[in-house]
C-alpha cells in the first residue's frame, strides 16, 4: 500500500494553481490504487515556527540529554521527520514567489534538513538518508521560466532540486504551470498541458 505526503504550500487556498493540480494527482492516483493512504501537511494553513536559537540549541543537543523545553521544541520537527521517513511518495505544491519557494515551505525545509538525521557527513562528504522515495513537485508561476529569458530567474527549481537532494531525495519529477498571469487563456492553457502531464506520470 502506497504512503503519499502531500506537502501544500500556497497561502491562496481557494484560488490556488498549485493545490489545484497537487489535488487532481492525488485524487487520480488515488483512483488508481484505491486504498492508498494520503498524508497531508498545510504549511499555509497551519505555518510552522521560524528556526530560533532555541530550536537549534534543541536539535544540536542529544535526545537523551535534552531539557524537558527542548524536548518539546523538537518534537514538532522529529514529527515532521517521520513523515518523510514514512512515505512511499512525496508531493509538493510550491508556487513561486518572488522568484523561490514560499516561506512556509521553507520553513518546513529547515524542520526536516538535520544533519545526523536526515543526512550525515561520510569520508567522501555529506549523504542523504531518505533513499527510495519518489518526488513530485508542481510548481505554479505567473510568468515563463522553463525556458527563454525569465528561465535564469527560477530559484525554485534549482534550490528544491538541491536541498531534496542533500537529505537524499534524488528521484525528483518537476511539474510546471506557467503564465497563469497572461489571463484566462494562459490558465487554462497551464492546467490542460498539467492535466495530460499527470495522465502520463500515472500511466507509466
Amino acid at each position: 500500500m502506497t504512503k503519499i505526503l502531500l506537502i501544500n504550500s500556497s497561502v491562496r487556498q481557494n484560488d490556488s494553481v498549485s493545490r489545484k493540480v497537487t489535488a487532481e494527482f492525488v485524487q487520480k492516483w488515488q483512483a488508481r490504487e484505491p486504498g492508498v493512504v494520503v498524508t497531508e501537511r498545510d504549511v499555509a494553513a497551519q505555518p510552522l515556527p521560524h528556526l530560533t536559537e532555541q530550536t537549534l540549541g534543541a536539535f544540536f543537543t542529544p535526545a537523551e540529554q535534552r531539557t524537558p523545553e527542548q524536548a518539546d521544541i523538537a518534537k514538532l520537527s522529529e514529527t515532521l521527520v517521520q513523515e518523510l521517513f514514512d512515505a512511499d511518495v512525496i508531493v509538493i505544491g510550491a508556487p513561486m514567489y518572488n522568484f523561490s519557494i514560499t516561506s512556509g515551505l521553507k520553513a518546513w525545509i529547515d524542520h526536516v534538513a538535520r544533519a545526523g538525521v536526515t543526512f550525515k557527513y561520510g569520508e567522501s562528504g555529506p549523504v542523504g538518508l531518505l533513499q527510495g522515495k519518489k518526488v513530485y513537485v508542481f510548481t505554479a508561476a505567473g510568468g515563463v521560466y522553463s525556458a527563454g529569458p525569465a528561465q535564469s530567474m527560477d530559484f525554485l527549481g534549482t534550490y528544491l532540486r538541491t536541498v531534496l537532494g542533500f537529505i537524499g531525495l534524488t528521484d525528483i519529477t518537476f511539474v510546471s504551470s506557467e503564465g497563469l498571469a497572461m489571463g484566462e487563456v494562459g490558465v487554462e492553457k497551464a492546467l490542460t498541458q498539467t492535466s495530460a502531464t499527470i495522465n502520463e506520470l500515472l500511466a507509466a
